[in-house]
């Protein structure tokens, strides 16, 4: 019994680590699903730190699903405002906004309470999901010990040691789960403007 218990772990351990080799080293390097395309099946937490499955969560509404990189990005911050301030008309359009980070379920609370929000954030601590719609990178040495002189601990937002952010992307889903629409920008600092997104999804009613 002890033997099948090490060779579990060893082979978990390898799966982790095979994972974690095929994430692109740079933003510039992923290769997101398609327009077209329907996402995968999945799961995501919620504030609460509950399992949420992705395609229970989309077929209820058409939905605005954004990624971004977490609380301690100031571009995302801004972004996440921009998203409260049309939530109305987004809703009014027939859409809901889920947003998704590696960030805690705690963070995510610590982020809906600092900002007002009133849509809702998940977490993809494990970066998962990220991976499975092509979006995750893995950020490098040089990058990390920058972000750490900034008082930017990646670790301990996601309480992972994967060092992987998603680059950040919006994608507009049917019901169905087909991207419709997708903008994803390896430069972190350009956003798509929220008038954009309103006239894409009048487009798309």
């Amino acid at each position: 019994m002890k033997q099948l218990s090490v060779f579990l772990l060893l082979f978990w351990a390898s799966l982790s680590f095979a994972q974690n080799e095929n994430v692109p080293t740079a933003a510039n390097e992923i290769c997101p699903i398609l327009i077209g395309e329907t996402i995968p099946e999945g799961s995501l937490q919620n504030t609460a730190g509950e399992s949420v499955d992705v395609q229970e969560l989309i077929k209820k509404e058409k939905t605005v699903l954004v990624f971004y990189r977490g609380s301690w990005c100031p571009y995302c911050n801004k972004q996440l405002s921009g998203l409260q301030e049309i939530e109305d008309q987004i809703k009014e359009l027939g859409f809901q906004v889920v947003a998704v980070s590696p960030d805690l379920p705690e963070n995510l609370k610590k982020s809906i309470d600092k900002q007002e929000l009133n849509y809702q954030l998940f977490s993809d601590s494990k970066m998962e999901y990220a991976q499975q719609l092509g979006l995750a990178f893995k950020v490098d040495d040089k990058t990390r010990k920058r972000y750490k002189a900034f008082g930017i601990d990646l670790e301990k937002s996601s309480g992972e040691t994967h060092y992987q952010l998603p680059a950040p992307a919006v994608f507009v889903l049917n019901k169905k789960g087909e991207v419709q629409f997708s903008y994803i920008n390896p430069n972190y600092k350009v956003r798509l403007a929220p008038e954009i997104l309103l006239a894409v999804l009048k487009a798309t009613e």
